[in-house]
């Protein structure tokens, strides 16, 4: 937009306005009165600022946006950080449902203490647990045992 012709602002404002305004009266009609002034009073926000003189800044900050996104859009490296912004947030969904479920969640760590009244429900400590870990051979008949114990605490046998 030449910036020496002092008219093209306010005439730039006043198309922007009347394209406004017919849309306005489109609303007016279908929608009412409040909804078709309300148009009306947006319509005239453009015709305003090419009075005031404000178009050609108005222009140039549309168009460095738009030069702006249009970079943004076409460039590769923004892609990959927006893949790599995706890849964190779905990490760190995926991580919180884990958490949640008690998956991955090492016993004794990352959150303090245990449930309230686990020992209780458990009956106290599991036999020839009681100084450690338990035997180190045999660990398939141990994770056996508990999977038979988590069956019976439910009822089923």
């Amino acid at each position: 937009m030449p910036e020496t012709l002092p008219i093209a602002g306010p005439m730039l404002g006043a198309a922007i306005t009347i394209v406004g305004l017919l849309i306005s009266w489109v609303v007016w009609r279908r929608r009412g009165a409040a909804a078709g002034l309300r148009g009306v009073a947006w319509s005239l926000v453009p015709l305003a600022a090419g009075l005031l003189g404000l178009m050609a800044t108005v222009w140039r900050a549309v168009a460095d946006i738009v030069g702006i996104l249009a970079g943004l859009l076409f460039n590769p490296m923004v892609w990959a950080g927006v893949a790599v912004a995706a890849l964190a947030a779905v990490l760190f969904v995926v991580s919180g449902v884990m958490r949640a479920k008690g998956r991955g969640v090492r016993p004794g760590r990352g959150g303090g203490e245990q449930k309230p009244g686990k020992k209780a429900a458990e009956g106290g400590a599991a036999p020839g647990l009681e100084g450690g870990r338990g035997k180190k051979a045999g660990a398939g008949d141990d994770d056996m045992g508990d999977i038979e114990d988590l069956l019976r605490k439910h009822g089923i046998e």
